[in-house]
């Protein structure tokens, strides 16, 4: 009998074994499925402990179990699968083999219906690290292998040929001198400080210069330390703030994602991995509350209500119809109120009373804005949201009823007695009227058009009408001082 020859790397008949997390998809979906669960029922939270006590296995098996992913809208490496569909039009084996949990690996390999055979850990065996290498060895003999980490270089070492999905710099080098060929790198994209500030959502701290309000409007702005306090309580609200937008973009990876703007987060694109947010977010709110052991102890709790009202809105809030716009223009009205705490100076109830109608009017902005992209995509309901497609004209009349009615709010305040308290030529006031009418109306008109973003506050700060607004605002307020 003549010895068969040995296969050649190029040969189809090697099977190419790929890993899930890090290399398939740019997260880790043991990471993701713990957020899903946080989200749909916190109080799983508890019984954590216990899995991990009955092994690794156990515990991911546990919580694939209780936290669905939704396979279609995970982020994928697009360059990877391109290159997996390539090696399979040759006849190539493909093998899913992953430490993930085996529904997870299944529902992966369902979706994409690329591979012949998934390799997974079975709530039993942990297939990671020198299990996965055996089980590869007994399976297919011969194969390569695709990963991304330190944790691959035991099977890396035992492949034929190397593919070296998105590694960070060191395991590249350790991959390259382990003395095989490596077949692709799909090389790891850079993080810049962009992303970053794009995480926080700093063009969302211009929301925040609300605590500023108070003082400017008792005329006392000229004080160096009030000013200082206003701006430590600017400084704490922001932190505090972005703490929340990591914890929501964290926990609305799945709508995000199906999203044509939200997708390209950088949580939900996967430009920053998903266990940074979970670090960042508690580093973030511990150093808002740093800044505020140098305000009021009132301060501290207002800002601590904030929090908890964001932290439900992300959780549930925002998935009831009208309670969700009451909570956001609620929110920035807190910021107002939160302003006069951090300089010890009343709000006016009108102040309060025009916010609330004012920011009203913006949330049902931002409503009616995903509710126009529904009607456009002819789809019937927003994920992750409770209205329908079918809500555009009711939402368009209250949000242009609300915001008329902050106008009409500002007028009873000038013909109030409390005006001449700090304007020596009130009537000069009512200028603001026609110019409030006029924004209003405009930022409605052209939200019916599509032309405003779904963040009413981002459109502003690019809308050079809206600037012009503020200018002429301000020169009639100095003008009745």
């Amino acid at each position: 009998m003549v010895p068969e020859a040995p296969l050649s790397p190029d040969s189809p008949d090697v099977a190419l074994a790929v890993d899930l997390d890090g290399t398939l998809v740019r997260t880790d979906t043991l990471h993701e499925s713990l957020l899903v669960l946080f989200k749909r029922a916190p109080w799983l939270l508890l019984l954590l402990p216990l899995w991990v006590l009955k092994g690794k296995a156990f515990f991911k098996a546990e919580v694939s179990r209780r936290a669905t992913l939704d396979f279609a809208h995970l982020p994928y490496h697009d360059e990877l699968l391109a290159f997996l569909r390539e090696e399979k039009a040759r006849g190539r084996k493909l093998v899913l083999a992953t430490a993930a949990d085996q529904r997870i690996a299944e529902g992966v390999a369902k979706h994409l219906e690329l591979f012949d055979a998934v390799f997974a850990s079975d709530g039993v065996t942990n297939l990671s690290g020198a299990r996965k290498l055996s089980r590869l060895r007994e399976a297919l003999g011969t194969f390569d292998y695709a990963g991304n980490d330190a944790v691959d270089l035991p099977l890396w070492q035992q492949s034929q040929r190397l593919v070296v999905v998105h590694a960070p710099a060191g395991v590249l080098e350790r991959a390259r001198g382990l003395g095989r060929e490596v077949h692709k790198v799909f090389e790891r994209p850079s993080t810049g400080v962009r992303t970053w500030v794009k995480a926080l959502r700093v063009h969302q701290w211009a929301k925040n210069a609300l605590v500023f309000v108070p003082l400017l409007a008792a005329h006392k702005a000229a004080s160096g330390d009030l000013l200082a306090k206003a701006g430590l309580g600017f400084l704490a609200f922001s932190l505090c703030a972005s703490s929340v937008y990591v914890l929501n973009d964290l926990l609305d990876l799945d709508s995000d994602r199906r999203h044509p703007s939200k997708k390209k987060r950088p949580f939900a694109a996967c430009a920053l991995p998903v266990s940074t947010g979970v670090v960042l977010a508690p580093v973030l709110l511990a150093a808002g509350a740093a800044v505020c052991v140098l305000l009021p102890s009132s301060f501290a709790a207002l800002l601590a209500t904030y929090y908890v009202l964001t932290l439900a809105y992300s959780l549930r809030l925002k998935q009831v119809v009208m309670l969700d716009v009451l909570v956001l223009a609620g929110l920035y009205t807190v910021r107002i109120f939160g302003g006069s705490l951090a300089v010890d100076v009343p709000t006016s109830r009108w102040l309060l009373m025009f916010s609330m109608f004012l920011f009203l009017s913006l949330a049902l902005v931002k409503r009616l804005s995903e509710v126009r992209r529904l009607r456009l995509s002819n789809e019937t309901s927003a994920h992750g949201r409770g209205y329908l497609a079918q809500d555009y004209e009711q939402l368009a009349s209250l949000g242009a009823g609300a915001g008329q009615v902050s106008v009409l709010v500002l007028a009873l305040y000038i013909s109030s007695k409390e005006v001449t308290v700090y304007y020596d030529h009130p009537d000069r006031l009512w200028l603001l009227c026609p110019v409030m009418i006029y924004w209003v109306g405009r930022v409605w008109v052209l939200a019916h058009r599509g032309l405003v973003n779904e963040d009413p506050l981002v459109f502003a700060l690019k809308d050079k009408v809206s600037y012009a607004v503020g200018l002429v605002s301000a020169l009639v307020l100095w003008a009745a001082t």
